[in-house]
């Protein structure tokens, strides 16, 4: 079975369980493709070849479980979960050799469910790009053109799925971060509500903003994933205790009928490249032949969206990083001679650009003076936002617009700080409103050849409807082939 990497994470699960295939096959079938195609698309900061053999003989041993959902299937993780014994980098040095002595608990109930972890996946430092370019290790590829981003910052999850390597990689997002390399990839990303999964080992960079999320290639595969992990945890405060319903159930509709789609203007005009949209209106077209209804929504504080979420996030990752000073958590240089240099040097060293530009930014925004001119401001800013989205959903179920306004762009291609952030102008608003959203991959660029994704956003806690709409739609859509490597 040299294909079994071609799989869905569904499928896979049903050959482990009947015992067609063992753990054993499905984790080395995996490796040999790591191997394959890493040195093209270079997704994975650490492989974890012998650890995943040794828990997959393990499970042989013990034969299929049909309690454990995800037995024997492999995963990889973004590297900034933490994975006890296992280096969590964070894709910085400062976090070089840094080994967790416990589990994220998104991880531990991974495990529960009887996954296999692989590999932890490359992302830009501290979740901070929409490329993958600012890791402090590597650039990863796009597996569709390997000259291309991957998006970000969880480009190492989404290329690491998209090139077949694992059957799904956790990502987290917070102004995008699942649905961007999602979109450029040709996968599904599914960012929960803020507190639908626990928080607990994920380090943080915006800690009102971060969340953990699955990235797939199906809908039924995302579905899967988001079952197992969501749930209240005590360890997290974040976390909300709110029951799960059960969201495979609520997938197999047979059309949309009944379900109103929201779609913004300030989501559809000016800027948005002719192939995306091009594939998006398609996309949305086909809702309509299903049965769905399409009514015109307005989010007009959109474009205060990229001000506001730079201000909130920039402070938070200003305060959440102050930690890694040398002294309590991460590198130290060991040459400086007075305190105050070693902290200079530890922290000039161990961070790269961008996460230095953040912390200086986020610094200035909560100083003495500043704070109610920037922070406080774009705090009652969050709240507005809330409330068009409120509004918009007084009128529709769920909201549908594109994910970026172009497809993958090539590397080093934008070089302004500026022009970069601009990449999640569709993606932002949802993680200031704390709303679900994810990305589903609906063709390819009419010129680029490049995957396009069709984004929607719903209420909070939406995730089934949202899930059930979304697999329709994947249904009636052309199949999204495997990029070749």
């Amino acid at each position: 079975m040299s294909d079994l990497y071609k799989k869905t994470l569904t499928e896979m699960a049903g050959l482990l369980q009947s015992g067609e295939v063992k753990a054993v096959e499905a984790v080395r079938a995996c490796l040999d493709r790591i191997e394959a195609t890493e040195p093209k698309v270079r997704a994975l900061i650490t492989v974890m070849g012998e650890e995943a053999l040794a828990r997959a003989e393990a499970l042989d041993a013990e034969g299929p479980d049909a309690s454990k959902p995800l037995w024997g299937v492999p995963i990889v993780l973004k590297d900034l979960l933490t994975t006890k014994g296992v280096k969590t980098t964070c894709g910085s040095r400062i976090l070089e050799n840094f080994v967790p002595f416990y589990d994220a608990t998104a991880v531990a109930k991974l495990n529960e469910a009887g996954a296999v972890v692989v590999g932890k996946a490359n992302m830009d430092e501290f979740a901070m790009g929409s490329s993958t370019e600012n890791s402090a290790f590597f650039q990863t590829g796009n597996p569709w053109d390997v000259e291309r981003v991957p998006g970000g910052s969880s480009g190492g999850s989404g290329a690491t799925v998209a090139a077949g390597q694992c059957f799904a990689a956790l990502g987290t997002d917070t102004g995008g971060s699942i649905r961007l390399p999602s979109s450029f990839c040709g996968i599904v990303g599914l960012k929960p509500t803020y507190g639908r999964i626990s928080r607990f080992g994920l380090i943080a960079y915006g800690s009102s903003l971060d969340q953990i999320g699955p990235m797939t290639r199906s809908v039924e595969d995302a579905a899967r994933m988001l079952q197992v992990m969501a749930g209240h945890d005590p360890k997290d405060s974040t976390s909300v205790d709110v029951e799960v319903p059960d969201y495979l159930a609520a997938l197999g509709r047979k059309n949309l009928e009944g379900v109103t789609i929201g779609l913004p203007e300030e989501y559809w005009g000016e800027g948005l490249d002719e192939e995306v949209e091009g594939a998006c209106h398609a996309a949305v077209a086909k809702m309509e032949a299903l049965g769905a209804k399409t009514v015109p929504v307005k989010l007009a504080l959109t474009d205060y969206a990229i001000a506001t979420y730079y201000i909130i996030a920039m402070a938070e990752a200003s305060s959440n990083l102050s930690r890694f000073d040398g002294v309590r958590f991460g590198y130290r240089n060991k040459n400086a001679e007075e305190l105050i240099d070693m902290y200079t040097a530890s922290r000039t060293e161990g961070f790269g650009d961008e996460v230095q530009r953040r912390i200086i930014i986020g610094t200035y925004v909560l100083s003495s003076g500043y704070y109610d001119a920037y922070y406080n401001k774009a705090a009652k800013v969050r709240r507005l936002l809330r409330q068009d989205f409120d509004k918009a959903f007084e009128q529709c179920d769920l909201i549908a617009g594109p994910v970026c306004p172009t497809t993958a762009f090539k590397a080093g291609e934008k070089a302004d700080p500026l022009q970069m952030y601009l990449m999640d102008i569709f993606t932002i608003s949802c993680n200031l409103a704390g709303l679900p959203g994810m990305s589903l991959p609906v063709g390819l660029g009419k010129d680029s050849g490049m995957p396009v994704g069709l984004q929607f956003m719903g209420p909070s806690f939406s995730e089934a409807s949202m899930l059930s709409v979304a697999e329709c739609l994947e249904r009636n859509l052309d199949p999204m082939p495997m990029p070749e490597l």
